[in-house]
């Protein structure tokens, strides 16, 4: 038995490497062939190893020094070879962390700001289903794309949803859980379904609670959520 778990302890350490060198050498980064598809790849970019789903790479940029977290999505356009009209279609700036498990699907235009960082499994698109035609399966029905914005420096929470054209201002914080589905201006904290607006700052007096809506009781969770992701 002990010569059983030795074995069995160095077969897991063996795979334990062999895994995380085919993940360094499986990486997409600007040496990498699978870089040159690409609009633009910037230096000291990477988008980790594996990779849930990529395509429409030529309506793609990506910045320098963007990390693509494992397990994510990225696509520009319906399918794999959807010849687009303009490019690019995706544009992520510098220095922008998108984290494991996200997706981030465009058919018109989403663009990411510098800085940007988010949590794990955020999912931002331009694009949703329509429903009008009753005698149409809804996953066959496109409902016109609309721009995201994500602006420079804003964090988006573990979770959050950005949904068709949502516009996300600078240093903007949502919180974990949220969907966006509107506009959130420069310098704000948002959580909830729809994201709602619960801090802004204001100049010299620093970062001010939004009053709550009539009616509704305090939240003081709300705030604690805005920090987590």
């Amino acid at each position: 038995m002990p010569l059983l778990a030795g074995a069995r302890a160095a077969a897991g350490d063996a795979i334990d490497a062999l895994w995380q060198q085919v993940g360094r050498i499986a990486t997409i980064g600007p040496r990498s062939r699978r870089a040159r598809r690409f609009h633009r790849f910037g230096d000291g970019s990477a988008i980790c190893f594996p990779v849930t789903a990529l395509f429409g790479e030529e309506y793609i940029d990506v910045g320098e020094h963007v990390i693509v977290g494992p397990y994510a999505s990225l696509s520009a356009g319906v399918m794999p070879g959807h010849v687009l009209d303009h490019t690019p279609v995706v544009s992520i700036g510098d220095r922008v962390l998108i984290g494991k498990g996200s997706g981030i699907v465009a058919h018109d235009r989403v663009e990411i700001g510098d800085d940007v960082f988010t949590g794990h499994h955020v999912y931002i698109t331009d694009a949703n289903h329509g429903y009008v035609d009753p005698d149409t399966p809804l996953g066959r029905q496109f409902a016109p794309s609309r721009p995201v914005r994500v602006g420079a420096g804003s964090w988006l929470g573990h979770g959050t949803v950005v949904l068709p054209g949502a516009q996300i201002g600078r240093n903007v914080a949502v919180g974990a859980g949220s969907v966006v589905t509107g506009v959130l201006p420069d310098f704000c904290v948002a959580v909830g379904n729809p994201a709602r607006i619960i801090r802004r700052l204001v100049p010299g007096e620093g970062w001010v609670p939004v009053d709550e809506p009539a009616g509704r009781p305090p939240r003081p969770d709300l705030d604690q959520r805005a920090g987590e992701g």
